[in-house]
């Protein structure tokens, strides 16, 4: 953990150097300082935890495969909304649906909500614990939301979580 805290005012005096331009002993030293209280603030009034950084960078991977797959969800509904509106052969039955679901951390509850909102053709409108209520363009596209790839890859990442506060000690904030 003691590294993690050099590294994040090391980042932070790196930063400070940059926007001065250049370095003399009263910019590192005044650098130093500013950087060491801007990590004490961050750390004591923004929620921040090295921990945070550790699950992060673990789990890089897994971040880049879901914003992968939502880009292609998007795209796949994309088309599929244009086809509902632009063609009178499909005839369209908006729906509303709520569904339950076991994630465990509010974060992944709230990444869901928004993932199936950023999809075209669907909005969360309500998300009350583990219950969400969502409405559909069309009934067609309701199927599947509670089993839906993005709760498959939330449930992969919960899974990853080695520290069981990690993320509900960010949600408090």
């Amino acid at each position: 953990m003691g590294m993690d805290i050099y590294m994040m005012i090391i980042f932070f005096f790196l930063v400070w150097v940059i926007f001065n331009g250049r370095l003399t002993v009263e910019i590192a030293v005044f650098g130093l300082v500013i950087s060491s209280a801007i990590y004490m603030f961050v750390c004591k009034f923004l929620g921040y935890s090295p921990k945070i950084d550790r699950y992060a960078i673990r789990n890089t991977g897994l971040f880049v495969k879901y914003f992968c797959i939502l880009m292609a969800e998007i795209i796949k509904a994309n088309f599929t909304a244009t086809r509902f509106i632009g063609s009178s052969r499909y005839e369209v039955e908006p729906v509303i649906v709520s569904f339950e679901t076991d994630l465990k951390t509010r974060s992944a509850r709230v990444l869901l909500a928004n993932s199936i909102t950023l999809t075209p053709g669907t909005i969360t409108v309500s998300m009350d614990g583990n219950r969400f209520t969502v409405h559909c363009l069309d009934k067609s596209l309701a199927v599947g939301l509670a089993d839906s790839v993005f709760v498959k890859m939330l449930h992969e990442l919960e899974s990853r979580i080695s520290e069981p506060d990690l993320i509900e000690e960010s949600d408090e904030q």
